[in-house]
């Protein structure tokens, strides 16, 4: 009997457990569907809300996008914190305590470092110096209703009403959202700033390739910009420079380092990486497209402006779709504005009012330098004495754990200690990286960082001056005050003008100092001088002869034309100048360039570095007893066009061969600071032949091969490495071309010793081949780039390091994508990691300046932050064909196309 009422008991046990299970996803199902509709927004009716002096329209769209209506801007303002709220509070609370440093009180120690880093960078700091002393009167009123109207929604809503994610955070440190503030929406423009700061990694970089290479093979990694090939924004003629003030000098070059030193920037290069992607990933080729095309040369008579800011993919978007309307417009309530915004933010950063049109591109400019600092524990030496050290205390409270107290040591004129902050860092440094100075010390060494954005601006008063602009006079005057980060500003207005204007705080250097590398500051000649380039000199047009003008990240001037220095480090104008040669042949023999024409433009995916080295590939004969099973795919090459559409093979097959290029001719040959870890190529062993999936011991998937790569790690295939291989392209013996015995990062092939650069360029292809055929299969009829280049929505916080159920419920995707690198469509992939696209246009749209209600637009994702809202991602996928959403503005058309609307009243 006993042995018979055993397995009875377990089938007993097993049906209970199955029971519990299925109730258990039951609960599981409603504990879902009940938290995640709990925080939908109401979008009809009306609702009170406590300080309106007079009722306020919400008119939503099918795509559920608000146009807000008031009769004052206290109102206006403080609707549109409260709409905000309604649909992305979430995204906001994160960005404060991001900007705040606090991190650590939302999502435990594992945000500890990421804090101290920003503590110590101080942005909320920067941001109170701002609100207190620098921001007008009206924009501090802008501010505080914003901020009422955000906590008149956080008066109602809590928990799980609020959104998902507090549902989730509430099961593990009960945290519970404070107040919102003024300063909380002017941090966000910081964090703005340092991922858009110019050249700092590239200070760092150049620092620690001087451990094996020489300067004159650094200079080779970073080409003089192709002035010739690739047209700046202005002509040096639009420059009202100010001549006899500034006499820039050569450069003196890089402090020799120690590997003491090589070590210290190396962890700050790591630092810096694990910071959180606000904006997007490093690199040569990330940046922004626009251009304005005058009425002369449009099918409207009118200008046509387009821009898509090329930052990295998030969930939600970055960008936040809004219309601001007062129904009468005056002096007294000047704003009818539409475009993109950040949520947390009063006003429109992006759009168009009334009268005129405005985008915005990364200008570049060096507004950052690592300083090397010669430091006991209180002092630093400069000038030959030794200075006390400014210090504050820092307590970082952490959820689920102990708080942490740091001490934050900044020199006298404001430079914090980023070394400080990494406790390997912190102990080493030990001996100076030159010869001790008179009054040296030999006690230690640190890096500190000089930043404009670390200084109080009015940057905030410029987006509300942006907003009401009427005429290029107050656009030019809107943006004097725009401080950081630093952009290229194009215009447009409804009477035909067109324009562009440079703005930002750009520091002048000290003669000698290119702001290349991190220099010795103990040394006042390196110091800045105090003084930025007068807003009268910095570069801008108004109705150039061309008709047109074009900003892709580009040099905004020829440097020799000059008098100041706005940086060394352009973007490479692979970009512009495509776009500049599309209009340009548009326009040829009296054509006229359309809204489909710009819309066309946006998604043109040709690859400029294809160009070059496919008539080479073509030709290359492959030579070995595999030879046909790489010449099928070498014949994928023959023909194409050079369009990276989604489903080509030929794409697919090309940027897998330029990837492979760029490791055998520089990956092995940079410091293993730079390299990407645990990378290796997919090829097979001495002796073997065949794809490598067939072969005994050779990796098998991208994960046994360790895929994976720092953001800043080289080389990254961008247009600068575009221009690398184009100046050795007709040296054929460079020694670039050399390839070790040894493949990328230490996976030993015993290959023969090549020399030559169609040698590299044959083996290029055939790793190229085993690679996608680990990838993709081996038959190449089942290739496509959109296979290997996929976009992947991820809610940046819970959906990147939550449980996996909220992963699965907040993350989306795949999508396949067009476009590439440094293409005009700029679907980009750090060819060091992988495919993956990292960064996107993160939004796309066309002003119509003869009608507004023909204008376009499409947002990455959608206006909802919340999961399973209907508007959570519904823009992507027609985002992703390259698509746009009409975009209305006058009242009548709004009105005609809501869906929803919504009365607030007192």
């Amino acid at each position: 009997m006993p042995a018979r009422k055993k397995p009875r008991r377990v089938r007993l046990i097993l049906i209970a457990f199955a029971l519990l299970l299925v109730a258990g996803i039951g609960y599981g199902s409603y504990w879902s569907v009940s938290t995640v509709r709990a925080s939908f927004p109401q979008t009809s009716g009306s609702l009170k809300l406590k300080g309106l002096a007079a009722p306020v329209d919400v008119k939503r769209d099918g795509n559920g996008i608000p146009q807000i209506y008031a009769d004052n801007p206290d109102d206006l303002f403080m609707a549109q914190g409260y709409v905000q709220a309604q649909d992305r509070f979430y995204e906001m609370d994160v960005r404060r305590h991001l900007t705040s440093g606090r991190l650590s009180e939302m999502f435990g120690k594992g945000q500890v470092e990421t804090d101290a880093f920003l503590r110590t960078l101080n942005w909320h700091g920067i941001a109170q110096q701002e609100y207190d002393h620098q921001l007008d009167a009206k924009t501090k009123a802008y501010l505080q209703a914003y901020t009422a109207g955000v906590n008149a929604y956080l008066d109602d809503h809590s928990g799980s009403a609020l959104s998902v994610e507090y549902a989730a955070l509430s099961f593990s440190n009960n945290y519970k959202p404070e107040p919102w503030t003024p300063v909380d929406s002017v941090a966000w423009l910081k964090a703005m700033a340092w991922d858009l700061r110019g050249n700092m990694q590239d200070e760092i970089d150049r620092s620690l390739m001087t451990s094996r290479l020489s300067q004159a093979q650094i200079k080779q990694l970073y080409p003089e910009y192709p002035y010739d090939r690739n047209a700046p924004i202005v002509d040096a003629g639009s420059v009202n420079a100010v001549t006899g003030e500034y006499e820039q000098a050569g450069s003196k070059g890089p402090i020799a380092l120690n590997s003491t030193v090589s070590s210290q920037l190396a962890g700050i290069s790591k630092i810096i990486d694990q910071m959180p992607a606000l904006l997007g990933p490093s690199g040569s080729g990330i940046g922004s497209n626009s251009w304005v095309v005058s009425g002369a040369y449009t099918t409207t008579g009118k200008p046509l402006l387009a821009n898509d800011p090329h930052l990295a993919p998030q969930l939600p978007s970055l960008w936040y779709q809004m219309g601001l309307h007062c129904r009468t417009v005056s002096s007294a309530c000047p704003y009818d504005v539409a475009g993109y915004t950040f949520s947390g933010m009063p006003g429109v950063v992006i759009g168009h009012n009334q009268a005129i049109a405005w985008g915005m591109t990364n200008l570049g400019a060096d507004v950052t330098d690592l300083y090397l600092e010669k430091v006991t524990a209180n002092t630093y030496l400069y000038d030959g004495k030794q200075i006390p050290f400014v210090t504050r205390k820092e307590t970082i409270k952490v959820a689920g754990g102990k708080d942490r107290t740091i001490t934050v040591r900044q020199t006298s004129d404001g430079m914090p200690l980023i070394s400080d902050r990494d406790d390997e860092l912190r102990t080493v440094g030990d001996v100076a990286p030159v010869t001790d100075p008179p009054g040296g010390v030999n006690s230690g060494f640190a890096v500190a960082l000089k930043w404009t954005a670390l200084a109080p601006s009015k940057t905030m008063d410029a987006v509300f001056e942006l907003d009401r602009a009427t005429d290029f006079t107050q656009f030019r005057s809107a943006a004097s005050d725009f401080a950081v980060p630093s952009q290229n500003l194009i215009y447009a207005d409804t009477k035909g003008n067109i324009g562009y204007q440079a703005p930002g705080q750009v520091p002048i250097r000290p003669a000698g100092d290119t702001g290349a590398w991190p220099q010795p500051g103990w040394e006042r000649q390196y110091a800045w001088t105090g003084q930025y380039i007068p807003f009268k000199s910095m570069p801008y047009e108004y109705n150039p002869p061309r008709g047109y003008i074009v900003t892709a990240n580009q040099a905004v001037v020829d440097q020799s034309k000059y008098p100041y220095l706005l940086t060394s480090d352009w973007g490479y104008g692979t970009r512009s100048q495509r776009i500049n040669s599309l209009i340009a042949s548009k326009i040829k023999d009296g054509g006229k360039i359309s809204m489909d024409d710009m819309q066309s433009m946006q998604n043109d995916s040709s690859s400029d570095i294809a160009k070059l080295l496919v008539p080479a590939l073509t030709k290359i004969s492959i030579s070995n007893d595999k030879g046909d099973y790489v010449r099928e795919a070498q014949q994928l090459l023959v023909g194409w066009d050079y369009n990276q559409d989604s489903d080509s093979a030929a794409a697919a097959y090309f940027n897998a061969v330029w990837r492979n290029v760029l490791k055998l001719a520089f990956g092995n040959k940079l410091p293993k600071e730079l390299r990407p870890e645990g990378q290796c190529l997919r090829v097979p062993p001495a002796g073997q032949t065949g794809p490598v999936d067939n072969l005994d011991g050779a990796p098998k998937t991208i994960e046994e091969c360790g895929d994976r790569a720092a953001d800043q790690a080289q080389p990254d295939g961008g247009d600068r490495w575009f221009e690398v291989v184009r100046d050795i392209w007709n040296q054929p013996n460079n020694p670039w071309w050399t390839m070790s015995t040894t493949a990328f990062f230490g996976v030993d092939t015993n290959k023969a010793h090549h020399s030559t650069r169609d040698q590299l360029l044959e083996q290029a292809m055939k790793d190229a081949r085993y690679e996608l055929t680990a990838k993709l299969g081996k038959d190449i009829n089942t290739w496509s780039w959109g296979r290997l280049h996929k976009l992947d929505l991820k809610n940046q916080t819970l959906g990147t390091k939550g449980p996996g159920v909220i992963k699965w419920m907040l993350n989306r995707g795949p999508w396949q994508l067009s476009g590439g690198e440094a293409a005009v469509d700029a679907t980009g992939w750090n060819a060091a990691g992988g495919y993956d696209v990292v960064w996107v246009p993160s939004m796309r749209m066309i002003v119509n300046l003869q009608d507004f209600d023909k204008s376009r637009w499409i947002n990455l994702t959608g206006a909802s932050g919340h999961a399973y809202n209907d508007h959570y991602t519904d823009q992507t996928s027609l985002w992703a064909d390259g698509k746009l959403l009409p975009w209305y503005f006058s009242d009548s058309r709004v009105d005609q196309a809501s869906k929803a609307k919504m009365a607030l009243t007192p």
